[in-house]
């Protein structure tokens, strides 16, 4: 099979599809890769890497395209990509339609075969192309949501967790998936006062015998609930996910409004449309912006911001599936693997994966 990976473009994202380990595997098999020049070079990637793992460098976009039937990338395509889209290609990547119903439409539009990392599924239901990158918001959540506690970053002015025989300051922790998770284990290693909010009393079960109850609260969502404790929070991290679907507004303006100045607010949630109301994405480059003098830190690739690492734990999620779609082709991959076929949103100009027909319709 011919498969290209493209440059990415998004704003600050130096990811990069395959790298040239997966490539040499993929050569074994056989199989063509192109890679658009200096694709991998902000992670340290050279060109010289691909060509020595088998691949083609191809110094254009539209060659790029051309060549290739299989795409895989890491975000999704930017309206500046689709014209070089059209019905001959598979695109294999973090599409996120829900996130900006417009342009999800635009891409489907293209005629591609679009397979969504993200509502892949395993045996269990868990999402493993998805849950890496979750990992990783996760953590970085409480890092970013820190450094914009800094004065200077228009932060209230503090450290989180506890520091000598100071209080400890207060970490909310909206949706207690794999990224929700991930920003727990991190608050509590910084000694933070944490409360924890979901909608399953059997998962906020399992957290407390997990991390027991030293300044730890699980609290079963409700609009009461999330309020009270966020108005209670130096920093709020909305982690909500509904497979394919928006992510549903959990703080609304209110609770904004009532918010003390300098609390940050760190959406995971904004690729797929964001769980705060007053959310609207964010760029590396200009990450925050002000609501009633609290913090919004909603960038929409947040583990672009750890290139290297984001890369290497995708691409060993990514690479089975990949080698599948190109040693069985792609209908035969789809028709043999449900949990990949779980992937499929976009076929034939249609949106084809139920729950995003049903968000995008609403």
């Amino acid at each position: 099979m011919k498969i290209g990976v493209p440059k990415e473009i998004k704003n600050n994202e130096f990811r990069v599809g395959l790298t040239p380990s997966s490539v040499a595997e993929l050569v074994n098999f056989n199989h063509h890769i192109f890679i658009q020049s200096n694709a991998g070079l902000g992670i340290g990637f050279l060109d010289e890497d691909y060509i020595k793992a088998g691949a083609v460098i191809l110094d254009s976009p539209s060659k790029l395209y051309s060549s290739a039937e299989l795409i895989i990338k890491v975000k999704e395509p930017v309206p500046e990509e689709f014209k070089y889209l059209n019905s001959t290609h598979t695109v294999f990547a973090y599409l996120h339609l829900a996130g900006d119903p417009q342009t999800g439409l635009d891409l489907t539009a293209t005629g591609i075969t679009g397979i969504a990392l993200e509502t892949v599924t395993a045996d269990d239901g868990s999402m493993p192309l998805l849950s890496p990158m979750s990992s990783i918001a996760g953590q970085l959540s409480v890092i970013v949501g820190s450094y914009h506690l800094l004065k200077p970053n228009k932060g209230m002015g503090t450290l989180v967790g506890s520091f000598n025989d100071i209080d400890p300051r207060t970490v909310t922790v909206i949706g207690a998936g794999v990224a929700g998770t991930e920003a727990i284990k991190k608050a509590i290693e910084n000694r933070a006062r944490l409360k924890i909010i979901d909608l399953s009393s059997e998962r906020l079960n399992e957290l407390q015998k997990d991390f027991g109850d030293k300044n730890i609260e699980y609290i079963l969502s409700s609009e009461s609930s999330i309020h009270d404790a966020v108005i209670d929070s130096d920093l709020v991290i909305g982690a909500v996910h509904v497979i394919g679907k928006s992510a549903p507004k959990v703080v609304d303006s209110r609770m904004v409004k009532n918010m003390r100045p300098g609390t940050v607010l760190v959406d995971i949630s904004i690729d797929q449309g964001g769980c705060f109301e007053t959310s609207k994405p964010t760029t590396h480059d200009d990450p925050t912006y002000l609501v009633d003098d609290v913090v919004h830190y909603c960038v929409t690739n947040m583990p672009g911001a750890v290139p290297l690492t984001a890369t290497d734990a995708l691409n060993k999620a990514t690479l089975p599936y990949i080698i599948e779609l190109a040693n069985k082709g792609i209908e035969e991959a789809l028709n043999q693997n449900h949990n990949l076929a779980n992937g499929l949103n976009i076929k034939g100009g249609r949106i084809v994966h139920k729950a995003v027909m049903e968000d995008l319709k609403s």
